[in-house]
């Protein structure tokens, strides 16, 4: 019932003329840019004698070299072939054309001719507008889809099992329209997910116990305390936040971190296990240390036949490790954790073992670990209890079955107007009291809720979100976006979910886009801890890839110390370094010139720090001769931009032109020899020297030419971020120059370089940021606008609440065409339907 009412709601939109085709807006916009180019005086370019003596030898109509023939381009009135010189644009910015090698213009001659084109540029569209192609329909991603429920229902669930994960794009998001298709099986999805939330929401127990396996990371160095919701004292362990679906009785069963031969680890000495909820012992359990026999030898455990009473305690020692307690209903946070130990024992300090020897020994006398935890329940539940969901939602309680009605309408009025994120009419509350009472005929009035937000769930009004065609063909069918639309766009910005209720409220009475009122509910929101969640949590995580961070591995013959300890370490670092960014409102640029950090005593050990103690990342300043400080020294970047086994300039500088200065590298030619490995024959040992000789051939070295040089000033960090001055006994050279003459050497040139160009910098910011909004690739119309917010942050320092109120109140943001982004049509949903 649910899916087939999902599928014919997106139908009856999609009927309802919801998607057009995507031509119209940009046939007009780029037919006024050449009325406006026709009609404009003819004025001295300065750009038509530098790419006639530069560029024509290779971009003309016989060669099109790259595709782009410049000498039939108009020098003169650009703006009737924005696309081709917004291109010409970032080449020239990048300093990527012409190519090494080639006859190029001095910096003078090139900083002109990129002012005054985009000067032409950038009048014509402030003329004309063109907010380019705008999708009507839009899918909420994955990310978006737990925000809201969060938001909504006041329950922070993890979807990553209940949904998959999103396509992305190169250099993008994965909230672009493009990728956010519709299937037969993320319906499917989608109605598994939300029986599963609107179950945990209204707190209906399960029809009987179930299982939870919560489990730790091998590679987590279990020798400090590891969680800031873990007493003070302990040691190891994992707390997990867990949903108690009802009150009632659950059962903990713990296990502990063998060796490969099955042997607990830590067993000669007696450890002190405590199990804990919301920071309440629960129950303390002692083990280890017990006499059964003759030991082995130690690191011998399992190659070694002992006693049966030894090998029993060995195994089994932790089969005992289990305690049933009573829990509310709601969310609760399960501690285990060892009691740390006060004494530290004699012994000579022995490197990080890895392989074969990690992986046998069971370290008799050194820390015990934690495995994993199942959790099951609940045994006998007795009822439902109050939770942050229930409190949000339910806003009467009814005491008879007349009351159970109006009280149903009241709750899920108001939970569809902010789902929906408009005023609800009867057509959308009767589905939900249809589903309500289909459930209260099963059940009690709770059940008739859950089925009802279930419904909600998976409505198209709820995972879509729409936007009406304009209105008027004026200005070739573009018009500002209307005030409700203005909210959902704000929101799924700055919050990645739905608005709340003044910023509905605002948008209903059609005054939120009055500017006063708009830019302090920007403010406002800004201040939200939720814009943390989505300008940090899921916009600089992408943009800096910080994501990956999970997927990387390392060589642990070459790099022994990395483990999940550090891995983790990098990630909260970065993460806590740009929230204190946005927080503090600094400009964007601190992002690369910062002096400070946020380490604790690990990140510090490996960074070089001094004076640094405890677990907890605090912010550090830095040491007035540290190359670290800003992104450019911190382990998750320069642990992204390695391989497993060496560092690689080719992917660091590869990814500061991406990340950091937003010009993409040219696309590598066909059949490009791969880097020799080191060593053997006339190959050079250094990573630096093999690359050298790769890009003695032309066609690697235009590749290579602007990417090369910055990775080779951060060579001095290896492949997880640690300070080398050799790389296998060959010095480390970090000095670096770039196709244009501009030299500098190792990381602090690097980020003197970078931050001798701010408005670089900013733009790239910029860039991204409107792509984040938008939910879109930015395309060449868009650039104006982004040159627009880097001019009017310049004033502000480029500080945060600038740029973003740059990109909230540019033309891309504000406004809307007359065409649309493609988007799933009536074919692919009916094929949904069907299951095809």
């Amino acid at each position: 019932m649910f899916r087939k009412r999902w599928v014919n709601g997106f139908l009856a939109l999609l009927s309802g003329g919801w998607l057009v085709a995507a031509s119209g807006s940009m046939r007009a916009a780029a037919a006024a840019q050449r009325s406006d180019a026709s009609a404009s005086a003819a004025t001295s370019s300065p750009a038509r004698p530098v790419v006639e003596k530069y560029c024509y030898r290779c971009h003309n109509q016989r060669l099109r070299t790259a595709g782009l023939a410049l000498d039939t381009a108009d020098a003169e009135h650009v703006s009737g072939d924005a696309e081709v010189w917004e291109r010409v644009i970032r080449k020239l910015r990048a300093g990527t054309m012409p190519p090494p090698g080639m006859p190029r213009p001095d910096q003078p001659t090139n900083r002109a001719v990129i002012s005054w084109l985009e000067t032409e540029l950038d009048k014509s569209a402030a003329a004309h507008p063109n907010p380019g192609r705008s999708a009507r329909v839009h899918r909420l991603n994955r990310f978006e889809y737990q925000s809201a429920v969060a938001d909504l229902l006041g329950l922070d669930v993890d979807v990553s099992d209940l949904l998959p994960m999103d396509n992305t794009y190169e250099e993008g998001f994965d909230n672009n329209v493009s990728q956010l298709s519709v299937s037969p099986a993320l319906v499917d999805r989608f109605l598994s997910a939300s029986r599963h939330i609107s179950s945990v929401a209204v707190g209906i127990a399960p029809e009987g116990p179930t299982v939870e396996r919560y489990k730790v990371h091998l590679n987590l160095i279990q020798d400090e305390r590891v969680s800031e919701d873990l007493p003070f004292g302990s040691q190891g362990g994992i707390a997990v936040h867990h949903n108690f679906p009802a009150d009632g009785e659950y059962h903990i069963k713990i296990r502990l971190q063998t060796n490969y031969n099955d042997y607990i680890r830590g067993m000669g000495r007696p450890h002190d296990l405590d199990v804990r909820l919301d920071g309440a012992l629960i129950k303390r359990f002692t083990i280890g240390g017990e006499d059964h026999g003759t030991p082995g030898p130690s690191g011998y455990g399992g190659n070694i036949q002992m006693g049966t009473g030894w090998e029993n305690y060995m195994h089994h020692a932790d089969d005992n490790l289990e305690v049933t307690f009573a829990a509310k209903t709601g969310p609760g946070v399960i501690g285990l954790s060892f009691v740390r130990d006060r004494i530290e024992p004699e012994k000579i300090s022995q490197p990080r073992a890895w392989g074969f020897a990690l992986a046998t020994n069971e370290y008799p006398f050194g820390h015990m670990s934690v495995s994993r935890f199942d959790i099951t329940g609940p045994l006998n539940p007795v009822g439902r209890g109050p939770t942050p969901s229930r409190a949000r939602l339910f806003a009467c309680e009814p005491h008879t079955r007349q009351e159970e009605q109006p009280c149903a309408r009241r709750i899920l009025s108001t939970l569809a107007r902010r789902a929906y994120r408009r005023p609800i009419g009867a057509s959308d509350i009767e589905p939900l009291l249809a589903a309500f009472s289909a459930g209260r005929k099963k059940g009690d009035f709770d059940l008739g809720i859950q089925y009802a937000i279930r419904a909600l769930l998976v409505d198209p009004s709820f995972l879509l979100r729409i936007e009406s065609e304009p209105t008027s063909a004026a200005r070739g069918g573009v018009e500002p976006v209307t005030d409700l639309e203005l909210a959902s766009r704000l929101s799924f910005f700055l919050w990645s979910s739905v608005p709340d209720d003044e910023l509905q409220n605002l948008a209903v009475r059609g005054t939120l886009s009055q500017p006063k009122v708009f830019e302090q509910q920007v403010r406002r929101m800004l201040a939200d801890r939720r814009s943390t969640r989505s300008l940090v949590g899921n916009f600089a995580a992408q943009w800096l890839q910080l994501r990956s961070i999970h997927d990387v591995f390392r060589d642990p013959e070459i790099f022994p110390e990395f483990d999940e300890n550090l891995r983790n370490g990098f990630e909260q670092e970065t993460t806590l370094f740009v929230e204190h960014t946005l927080r503090r409102d600094t400009s964007v640029l601190e992002l690369l010139s910062a002096n400070y950090s946020f380490l604790n005593e690990r990140l510090a050990r490996h960074y070089g720090v001094a004076n640094v103690y405890g677990e907890r990342l605090r912010r550090v300043e830095l040491p007035s001769d540290s190359p670290r400080g800003g992104l450019l020294g911190q382990g998750s970047i320069l642990t992204l931009t390695s391989y497993a086994n060496r560092t690689s300039p080719v992917v660091r500088g590869k990814w500061l032109m991406q990340t950091i200065l937003g010009m993409g590298p040219p696309t590598p030619p066909a059949n490009v020899p791969a880097l020799p490995e080191r060593g053997g024959g006339n190959i050079p040992v250094s990573v630096r020297a093999r690359l050298e000789q790769h890009r003695k051939n032309p066609s690697c070295a235009t590749c290579h030419a602007p990417m090369d040089p910055m990775g080779f000033a951060l060579e001095n960090f290896d492949g997880i971020g640690a300070w080398r001055t050799a790389d296998d006994g060959a010095a480390i050279d970090a000095s670096a120059i770039m196709p244009n003459g501009t030299t500098f050497e190792g990381p602090v040139g690097l980020k003197e370089l970078l931050s001798s160009q701010p408005e670089q910098f900013a733009s790239t910011v910029s860039e991204k940021l409107l792509a984040f909004a938008l939910g879109r690739a930015l395309e060449y119309y868009d650039r104006p606008a982004v040159r627009k917010i880097v001019r009017d942050s310049a004033p502000g320092g480029y500080k945060w609440s600038f740029i973003i109120m740059g990109v909230v109140n540019s033309a891309p943001f504000r406004m809307k065409a007359s065409g649309s982004e493609p988007s799933p049509g009536p074919g692919s949903v009916a094929r949904a339907a069907n299951g095809r």
